[in-house]
Parts: C-alpha cells; structure tokens; sequence
C-alpha cells in the first residue's frame, strides 16, 4: 500500500537509499513521511524518509558518540531528491513518553516502508504509553507552521496544509489513540472537507501558491482547526500523563541485550 504513493522510479531510488544506509546502522523502521503520506503529493515532491535505527551498546558506552544518535542524508539522486534522517532508538522511546507526534508516526503510522519483527513488538507497547501530552507537540508544530505560513502572506498551499493536516493528526489522535497521518483521511470527518480543494491545488506542485480569495477565506478558517485539537485534549481518551512506561523500558534493555 505504502508503495503505491511512489512511482516505481521513486521506489527503486529510495530502496537503493535504503539499502546503503542499512549497511551503516540497523533500522528498526523506515516510514515514509512528508507529502506522499500526507494524502498531497506533487510531481516535485522529494521522498522523505524518516527511520529510527538501534545503535551497538558497545558503541553507546564510548566517550565519543558521534553519528550515533542521529543520521541525516540530503540529496538528488537519479532526479529525485531524498531526505533522509534517522533517530537513535532510546532518544525516540522518551521523546515518546513526552509525546513527540514525529516519532509516533514512524512507529505507529500506516506508511511503513520497511519494518523489522521487533516493531510489531514494540508497537502495542508503544500504543500503551500514549497520552495527552500529544497536544503540546502537535500545537506547537501546527503554531509554527502556521507562521511560516504568514511569511508567504498566507500564501503558500503547502504550508496550509501542514498546519491542517498536524492540528487533525492530532486530533485523531486524542480521541481515538490512533495515528492518521493521512489529510484527506481526516478532512470529511472532522468538519473541514473544504480542505479537498487545497489539495487539488498542492497537487500541482510543492511551491503552488493560492488564489487571493481562496487565501482570504482559510484565514478566517484556520482557528477552528486549533480550536478543534484544544477541544480534543479535553475529551481525549488518553490519559494525562503515560502510563506502561516501564515495560517500554524493559523491552528496550531486552533487545539491546538479544541484538547487540
């Protein structure tokens, strides 16, 4: 499924990526993240790759950690441009328990592009530390998109969308404790189907820009979108705080002992 939202050449590019990078660290998942799983791709869209990786405890335990906790890639390749990044396992597990909606949606997201036997594992574990600390993260990122959408004079089609499609990822998320990532998956559901028409516009390209009216209207519309995700923290089905925190613990020590 997640590689039908690549064409096949967009495919071959990221698998040779992927390959290459796999000879460096060991992934724990691959997701696929940016416009492609965002439900607005353009033809001009780069493929952005968002992995978590394990690092060798003997390698966590020297005085001199760099290129452990994090990897980063930036490039054309073949005509297509690839961002890559990569996170460390243990700083993503407490950027969990702090709510951090980016490493959320690589363990649990739909767009998996490559995945080990230990993220089917982990994934329930990870679903059982979710909290309401998810507001913080997904306001924040929707608030600072949602300035950079201002710097483009209200402008820019894609950072638009970004602000809707993190205010209602978030959302969702408060109020059924699944991960959507998806706009178009969300729009109709929680009142904003008029979002239909700006990603008909994104998609036609990553720098499209918005009719004067079309703009107009979205900045009398955006509030709703945050007043949408503050009304889901209340009547969120997650608790305030994580709980389960120490089993996520233990399953970290257990593969650092099995794997490295």
């Amino acid at each position: 499924m997640t590689h039908s939202l690549m064409t096949e050449h967009q495919t071959r590019v990221a698998n040779a990526v992927l390959d290459e990078e796999s000879t460096r660290r060991w992934h724990l998942v691959v997701s696929l993240s940016g416009a492609h799983a965002y439900g607005f791709p353009s033809p001009d869209s780069d493929l952005d790759l968002k992995c978590i990786h394990v690092t060798p405890t003997a390698h966590l335990l020297r005085l001199e950690q760099r290129g452990s906790a994090n990897a980063e890639r930036l490039e054309v390749v073949d005509g297509v441009e690839v961002d890559y990044s990569s996170n460390e396992l243990g700083p993503v597990l407490f950027g969990v328990l702090q709510g951090n909606g980016n490493y959320l949606e690589r363990l649990l997201g739909a767009h998996t592009l490559r995945g080990s036997p230990e993220l089917e594992a982990v994934r329930p574990l990870v679903r059982g530390v979710l909290s309401r600390r998810l507001h913080r993260h997904y306001r924040g990122f929707a608030h600072g998109q949602l300035r950079e959408w201002e710097k483009t004079g209200f402008r820019s089609t894609k950072k638009l969308l970004y602000v809707l499609r993190t205010t209602l990822t978030g959302t969702h998320a408060l109020l059924t404790g699944e991960v959507e990532t998806d706009l178009t998956a969300l729009m109709d559901r929680y009142g904003f189907s008029e979002a239909g028409e700006l990603v008909s516009w994104k998609r036609r390209g990553e720098r499209s820009e918005l009719p004067e009216a079309l703009s107009e209207h979205w900045r009398g519309q955006v509030e709703r979108a945050f007043e949408r995700l503050d009304s889901a923290r209340e009547n969120s089905v997650l608790p305030e705080d994580p709980q389960g925190a120490e089993a996520l613990e233990a399953w970290l020590l257990d593969l650092r002992r099995s794997r490295f």
